[in-house]
C-alpha cells in the first residue's frame, strides 16, 4: 500500500494532505461469490447501512444461495425490503448460475476486462457493480468507479473537475494504482461527513 501512496502523492499533493488529515484508508474486503454478488445489487443507488440491513434481514430468514433465490417469492422478497426491480435482478443472477451460465469461482482467474465481459451479459449488474466486486473480491488495484457518487463528488470538490470524460482522462494518471486513489477518495469523503462504514 505504501508504494501506492508515494506514487500518488508524486502525482497529487492531495493523496498526502487526505493521510494527513483522516490516517490511512481501510482497504475494502469482502469474500468472492454469490452472496458479494446480492448484497452489491442490494447498494446500488442506496447507502451501504440500508442496503446491509436488508442483507441481514435475507440472511435471518434463509440461506442467501442461488437455490433459495429463486424459489423465493417476490412477496417474500417484498417483506423483507427488497424493490421489485432488485428481487428480478437476485433471480436473474440466481439463474445464471444454476444454470452453468455464470461460474462465479472461475472469475478470479480471469482478467478485470474478460471479469466485465461475464457479468455485464446479466441484467442488473452494470459496471459500478462490477468495478465494486474487482475492488472489494479480487482486490483489482487499479480501478476508479467513475459511477460511484462520492468518487465523483470528492473529485469535483478537490481537483475542480466537473465534467465525467475529463475526469476519466484526469484520473488515468493514477495508473497503475487508481484503485487505492480510490480508496482515499472514498476515505476523505466518508470522514469528513463524520460517516464510518464497515465494508
Amino acid at each position: 500500500m505504501q508504494e501506492a501512496i508515494d506514487f500518488l502523492s508524486t502525482k497529487n499533493p492531495i493523496f498526502q494532505e487526505i493521510i494527513e488529515k483522516y490516517g490511512l484508508p481501510q482497504i475494502p474486503k469482502r469474500p468472492q461469490g454469490f452472496e458479494t454478488l446480492v448484497l452489491l445489487i442490494l447498494e446500488q443507488q442506496v447507502s451501504i447501512d440500508s442496503a446491509k440491513a436488508t442483507f441481514l434481514k435475507i440472511k435471518a430468514y434463509t440461506t442467501c444461495n442461488p437455490e433459495t433465490m429463486l424459489v423465493l417469492s417476490d412477496e417474500e422478497f417484498r417483506n423483507l425490503g427488497v424493490s421489485r426491480q432488485k428481487t428480478k435482478y437476485i433471480k436473474i443472477l440466481a439463474d445464471a448460475v444454476l444454470s452453468k451460465e455464470l461460474d462465479i469461482e472461475s472469475l478470479s482467474s480471469k482478467s478485470a476486462k474478460e471479469v466485465r465481459e461475464e457479468l455485464i451479459k446479466l441484467k442488473g449488474i452494470g459496471n459500478w457493480t462490477i468495478d465494486i466486486y474487482l475492488m472489494f473480491c479480487l482486490q483489482e488495484p487499479d480501478l476508479i468507479p467513475l459511477g460511484d457518487i462520492a468518487v465523483i463528488n470528492t473529485i469535483k470538490e478537490l481537483l475542480n473537475i466537473h465534467d465525467k470524460p475529463e475526469m476519466e482522462i484526469h484520473t488515468q494518471q493514477w495508473s497503475p494504482y487508481r484503485s487505492y486513489a480510490t480508496y482515499l477518495l472514498w476515505h476523505y469523503y466518508l470522514n469528513k461527513r463524520n460517516r464510518k462504514i464497515t465494508y
